[in-house]
C-alpha cells in the first residue's frame, strides 16, 4: 500500500504538459477541482472526463501509474460512498430493516465517487508534470499580490515545496522501517483492516523521529548557507510566458464556459 502512493512524485516525461508554465498548471488544477463541486447531474461530468482525460492523454503519465495512486484512498472512497448511499433522505429503493437506500443517496454517493477520483487524479498530474521547483516559484509569482499586505508569499510558496518534497522520502523511509521489522518477525500483511492497522503503529515512533532528523538536518544546512527568505533573491530560471502557455489559457477559458454552459442546462432539465 505504501508503494501505491504517487502523489507528490514528480515523472520525467517529454510533453506539452510538462513544458507549461506552473502557473497554467497550477490555475488550470485549481479550476478543475472547483468544477467538479459545480455539477450534479451527468452533462458535467461528460464535460469533466473527456477534458480529465484529454489532458492525460497530453501528459504522457502511464495511466496504470495514476491509477496506482487511487489505491492509498480506497478506504477514504468507500466509508465516503457508504455515508452518501445509507444517510442521504429521499425516495426509498430498498430497505432491509434499518438499512435504508434511497434514490438520491444512490446518486449523491456515485457523484462523490467520481468527485473524490478525479480530484486527486487532476492534483496528482499537477506534481507529476511539475517539479518542485517549478511548483514553488509558481506559488510564489501567483500569490505576489499578497506580499503588499505582509503575507510571507516566499516561506508560504517555499514550505509546500518542502512537504512535497518529503512526502516520497518518507514514504521510502516507511518501506525501509517496514522491511527491516518484517525481517524481525513482525507481521503487516495478515488479518483484518483493524489488525493490519495496529500493526502499523509500532511504524510511527521511528518514522517520526527519522522525519524531525531530516527537518532539523535542512534546516541548519539552511542556515549555513545563510538562507534569509526571498528578499532581493534571484532566479536561475525565471518564469515566461510563451505561446503555447496563452493557448493553455485559452483552453481553460474554453473549458470554464463548458462549465457554465453544462451548468445551465443542469438548470434547464
Amino acid at each position: 500500500m505504501i508503494r501505491d502512493i504517487t502523489i507528490g512524485q514528480y515523472y520525467p516525461a517529454d510533453s506539452i504538459l510538462h513544458r507549461l508554465d506552473p502557473r497554467v498548471k497550477l490555475t488550470g488544477t485549481l479550476l478543475f477541482i472547483v468544477s467538479l463541486f459545480l455539477f450534479h447531474s451527468f452533462f458535467g461530468y461528460i464535460a469533466v472526463t473527456i477534458f480529465l482525460f484529454s489532458i492525460i492523454k497530453l501528459s504522457k503519465v502511464p495511466f496504470g501509474f495514476i491509477v496506482k495512486g487511487l489505491k492509498a484512498i480506497i478506504i477514504l472512497l468507500l466509508f465516503t460512498v457508504l455515508f452518501n448511499l445509507f444517510l442521504t433522505p429521499g425516495e426509498p429503493i430498498f430497505k432491509l430493516g434499518f438499512i435504508n437506500i434511497t434514490k438520491e443517496g444512490l446518486k449523491s454517493a456515485g457523484f462523490m465517487a467520481i468527485r473524490l477520483t478525479y480530484l486527486i487524479i487532476g492534483s496528482s498530474l499537477m506534481t507529476f508534470t511539475t517539479t518542485p521547483n517549478q511548483l514553488t516559484d509558481g506559488l510564489e509569482k501567483i500569490m505576489r499580490p499578497l506580499h503588499h499586505i505582509k503575507v510571507p508569499v516566499h516561506e508560504i510558496a517555499m514550505m509546500m515545496s518542502i512537504a512535497l518534497r518529503f512526502i516520497p522520502i518518507l514514504l521510502e523511509e516507511t518501506d525501509k522501517i517496514m522491511k527491516a521489522q518484517m525481517a524481525r518477525g513482525a507481521d503487516f500483511e495478515t488479518g483484518g483492516i483493524i489488525k493490519r492497522a495496529k500493526s502499523l503503529i509500532p511504524l510511527l515512533v521511528p518514522l517520526f523521529v527519522s522525519a524531525f532528523r531530516r527537518a532539523n538536518d535542512l534546516a541548519m544546512a539552511m542556515e549555513a548557507r545563510c538562507y534569509r527568505g526571498g528578499e532581493g533573491r534571484t532566479k536561475m530560471k525565471p518564469l515566461k510566458y510563451s505561446g503555447r502557455d496563452y493557448i493553455g489559457y485559452l483552453v481553460l477559458l474554453l473549458y470554464l464556459a463548458t462549465v457554465i454552459a453544462s451548468r445551465m442546462l443542469e438548470n434547464v432539465f
